[in-house]
């Protein structure tokens, strides 16, 4: 997923803009920072290193707070200097100063988050909680400021050029969603609201990061862990024994409800207990449950859309998204709902039948499905996972796959910088050209999962890009792969293949970011917008050329057997049924959450949770939904509230566009360039629908989104 937390909570800084000169700071008062902390923060002045990288070399964390509270100072000063103008507004004097406006604090927040993502600690988590309500009042201060709305609302458009027209009308509507024409109490009832909801879901994050980490299962006996490989059981006693239990097993727990070692753990046991582990992470009763905290944010969320005018939260977050009303987004979740709820009970039925046969005597378990999944596949299509991660190490899927399936389309090639800091040992760096030669970008990733990290996947900006500031983008893609034992190879599932490339497609979104500012650049587009170039990327780990380049075995360096790929072909639409179903319960549970349009309508989250999945038809005891209430970090911490549909929605995108590029020729690089021009390098600055119908001619068709998972022939 595109880190959407960072863009919300950068989005802080100054209506999510940078940058300006530190000595243009007007009415600001450099000289109340002590000299030798200007000299030593490396937040105080752009980085040295290539495109403003961070330079994590010098970068402590007793950085951030000075960074914090002077980058306030300096961006108040600068917004009070352009609300406060007498002469009359000019796109100059009142937008484009906005969007240059916040550097100081800009540039120590869009580090902060990324992290606190994944690289956290206590001293960290204190910071996060401690300025997230001053964050979000700075924001208010912005957003919901009289004088800058009517400048903004004063400026003649008519001699702008196409994306000055563009940031106009952004600033405009987010001046209008935050509350700018609210009268002065009710403005103040916002910001209240605004704080109060900013300290929750940076408290919801802790709580969640903590429940994930404890919730881990702890294994004395390894006959327990008949099933798993030899690599999956050095991992878990590293892991054991970094939590200080050596000579024990610990299972880490990643952030869905399913667990990846549930496929292959024999013991039933196990697999329930690890399960349960999972479900119930942060509902025990203690210091990390977190659904008190969630369900004072539904209330609260209901609140603000109240004050703001709207019935639900849901309509008011949808209006600047493709969707624009809640309505359709359930319409495309209940499309798919029906086939893949019909479908997931032929594939229980399927489950059952096998489980019978073997003489198991028990009925299945959400803790059975993919164990025995796993089985049905294998009879039906002779395919073992174990059998497929020889062939997929992660240094080979990365290099030779996604970075060659890349060159390929779109000519950008890539080259590994082992002289740039990194912010953790594991991190690996690497410049990107075009294909003309000329350097565009540095992207670094990090693969492997600690206790420190959010679950997940995800893509980030370090330094957005940026014609107007002569800035290239930097940006890091993290995972949370198993790291594998001291001199071990890392293998990996074609499941995380697929998220491989599709994190990558976001990384491209940003690489071909093509604005003259950052606020309509690369990946700042609507949330249902977004995912799109994410998912079209997954399809290029399958296709032929690339997948024979990549799909190398780790230790004879044989591509992987056509026979081989035939059967992951062949079981592509296998447990799609479930897959489906899992998604579009968690997002028919984030909408539900966000269209109450009553108080009264809320309940206990576990209460609230079953009657919303009961309502839709998704209450199906052998598919829980991908994230339960409890732990769906995506809408009570991250950016994805009322706006986990996206996922559903950006596939509707992301299968029609990719059977307009198979009818036409394919893998080309005249595909490419023009996915790039229209779709990839346009960031926000023009209407989004408009720029599909540019690409595909053509308004996007359900048929082949239903063809791809298997629902319709």
């Amino acid at each position: 997923m595109n880190n959407l937390k960072t863009a919300v909570l950068v989005s802080i800084v100054g209506i999510a803009a940078t940058s300006c000169n530190m000595n243009n700071t007007n009415n600001a008062d450099p000289t109340s920072i002590d000299s030798a902390a200007v000299v030593n923060n490396p937040f105080f002045k752009k980085s040295n290193l290539q495109y403003q990288a961070p330079e994590f070399d010098k970068i402590k964390d007793e950085h951030f707070k000075p960074a914090f509270d002077y980058g306030l100072k300096v961006n108040e000063a600068e917004i009070a200097q352009i609300a406060n103008r007498k002469d009359a507004a000019t796109f100059e004097n009142t937008v484009l100063a906005l969007e240059k406006s916040g550097e100081v604090l800009k540039r120590a927040q869009i580090v902060f988050y990324n992290l606190t993502g994944s690289n956290t600690n206590p001293t960290l988590q204190k910071l996060e909680e401690e300025y997230a309500p001053i964050f979000s009042a700075h924001t208010d201060k912005i957003y919901l400021n009289e004088k800058l709305y009517e400048r903004i609302k004063a400026i003649k458009t008519d001699a702008l050029d196409a994306e000055d027209k563009r940031l106009v009308a952004l600033y405009k509507t987010n001046f209008e969603i935050a509350g700018a024409n609210l009268s002065a109490s009710d403005k103040e009832k916002v910001k209240k609201v605004n704080e109060e909801l900013a300290t929750l879901a940076t408290q919801f994050t802790n709580k969640l990061l903590e429940a994930r980490k404890n919730g881990g299962l702890l294994i004395t006996d390894v006959k327990e862990l008949d099933g798993l490989d030899a690599e999956d059981i050095a991992a878990a006693a590293q892991a054991a024994k970094d939590g200080g239990h050596d000579g024990k097993y610990l299972l880490a727990l990643q952030n869905t409800t399913q667990q990846p070692l549930l496929q292959n753990l024999k013991n039933r046991s196990t697999r329930e207990k690890l399960f349960k582990n999972s479900w119930t992470r942060a509902e025990k009763g203690d210091a990390n449950d977190t659904r008190a905290i969630l369900e004072k944010q539904a209330r609260l969320r209901l609140a603000k859309a109240k004050l703001l005018g709207k019935k639900s939260f849901a309509e008011w977050k949808l209006q600047d998204q493709m969707a624009k009303d809640p309505a359709k987004a359930m319409a495309l979740l209940a499309e798919l709902a029906t086939p893949a709820v019909t479908t997931a009970k032929l594939e229980a039925k399927e489950i059952q039948d096998l489980i019978d046969k073997q003489n198991g005597g028990f009925k299945l378990e959400p803790w059975d499905w993919n164990f025995y999944a796993e089985q049905v596949r294998k009879a039906k299509f002779d395919l073992d996972d174990t059998e497929i991660k020889p062939y997929f190490e992660v240094s080979a899927v990365l290099e030779k796959g996604v970075f060659f399936a890349a060159e390929k389309f779109y000519g950008v090639t890539f080259k590994e910088r082992k002289d740039l800091p990194v912010y953790h040992p594991d991190v690996v760096a690497y410049e990107v050209f075009d294909h003309d030669g000329k350097s565009i970008a540095i992207y670094y990733l990090d693969f492997y999962t600690r206790s420190n990290k959010n679950g997940g996947a995800w893509m980030s900006n370090f330094v957005d890009q940026s014609h107007l500031l002569g800035q290239k983008p930097v940006i890091v893609n993290v995972f949370n792969y198993q790291k594998p034992a001291a001199g071990k190879p890392s293998l990996i599932s074609y499941d995380d293949v697929s998220t491989m490339f599709h994190e990558f497609g976001h990384t491209l979104h940003g690489l071909f970011a093509n604005q003259k500012y950052i606020s309509i650049s690369g990946t700042n587009t609507p949330r249902d917008f977004v995912e799109f170039p994410s998912q079209i990327n997954e399809f290029f780990a399958l296709e032929p050329s690339v997948l024979k380049n990549y799909a190398l075995h780790y230790q004879t360096k044989q591509p992987m057997p056509q026979a081989l790929v035939q059967k992951i072909k062949d079981a592509g639409h296998f447990n799609t049924g479930y897959a489906t179903t899992e998604l579009v319960a968690a997002a028919t549970l984030d909408m539900s959450w966000h269209s109450v349009t009553e108080e009264s309508q809320l309940q206990p989250a576990l209460d609230f949770e079953k009657n919303a999945l009961q309502k839709y038809g998704l209450l199906m005891a052998e598919v829980p939904p991908r994230y339960h209430t409890p732990y769906f970090a995506h809408i009570w911490g991250g950016g994805y509230s009322a706006g986990y549909y996206a996922y559903m929605w950006s596939d509707l995108l992301n299968a029609d566009a990719w059977d307009w590029i198979t009818t036409n020729g394919g893998m080309t690089r005249a595909n490419g360039d023009r996915f790039r021009k229209y779709i990839l390098s346009v960031g926000n600055s023009v209407d989004l629908n408009q720029a599909y119908r540019e690409f595909t001619g053509r308004d996007p068709d359900i048929k082949p989104l239903l063809k791809h998972k298997g629902f319709a022939k």
